[in-house]
């Protein structure tokens, strides 16, 4: 369901012999961003608690999974929220209902009036990013929602584009041909996000994006995940 702005028809009845236009949106893509009020509460243990695991580990990517496509990043294995530390708790619950909240926006008008759901994060894995550090460009198969919480933003500079994830337009063939009638398609098919932290990023899974290489003295930490939601 569309959830802009634009008028049931066109032109307005009252405009004489104009043909009535009836707009119909097709394939939207939205990705929301939320700041968690539980940041300033938690923020602090998870970090502790995000290098003291880190010092145990050797292997720069421990999840295994594309490891050709990060560099200059240490990747935990993809359980970090299943663990019962209780603010590791706290944020999988506020992550679980920031997600929930968002599908039930997304889905309006598509779930059944008295449908109840629930989410479930099936991955979760923590980036340690240091200087020269980045992620190609990907997806994330088998979940519906994906997200991206801003720990510690360290050095991230937009105007650089120096540690700013990046979303790329999947419309494939959406620039094949610009004009002044093809503006509103935005022609660089890209959106590039400023890390915030505190803040979280939520996007349909089969949005491409990417972590932009990063410069600077401190590490970049974030905390992403993966989530499916089930009727109840």
């Amino acid at each position: 369901m569309s959830h802009d702005t634009q008028p049931d028809t066109f032109p307005a009845p009252d405009e004489g012999d104009s043909p009535t236009i009836e707009p119909i949106p097709l394939w939207g893509s939205e990705l929301f961003i939320a700041t968690l009020a539980e940041h300033p509460l938690i923020a602090g243990e998870l970090t502790s608690l995000i290098y003291r695991h880190h010092a145990q580990h050797q292997t720069a990517v421990a999840s295994e999974v594309a490891v050709g496509a990060k560099q200059n990043l240490f990747e935990s294995e993809l359980n970090f929220l299943d663990g019962d530390d209780l603010d590791v708790q706290v944020l999988n619950q506020s992550l679980s209902t920031l997600v929930l909240d968002i599908a039930a926006y997304a889905n309006e008008g598509h779930w059944p009036e008295d449908a109840s759901a629930e989410v479930t994060i099936t991955e979760s894995w923590y980036h340690l990013t240091q200087t020269g550090g980045y992620h190609d460009a990907h997806s994330h198969p088998n979940c519906s929602w994906c997200g991206i919480y801003y720990l510690e933003a360290g050095d991230a500079d937009f105007d650089r584009r120096s540690g700013v994830n990046r979303f790329y337009d999947p419309r494939v063939n959406a620039d094949h041909f610009l004009d002044a009638g093809s503006l509103y398609l935005n022609g660089q098919g890209i959106y590039d996000i400023q890390p915030v932290a505190g803040q979280v990023v939520i996007f349909p899974s089969y949005l491409k994006h990417s972590a932009l290489p990063y410069f600077g003295g401190k590490d970049r930490v974030v905390v992403a995940f993966n989530a499916r939601v089930d009727f109840i």
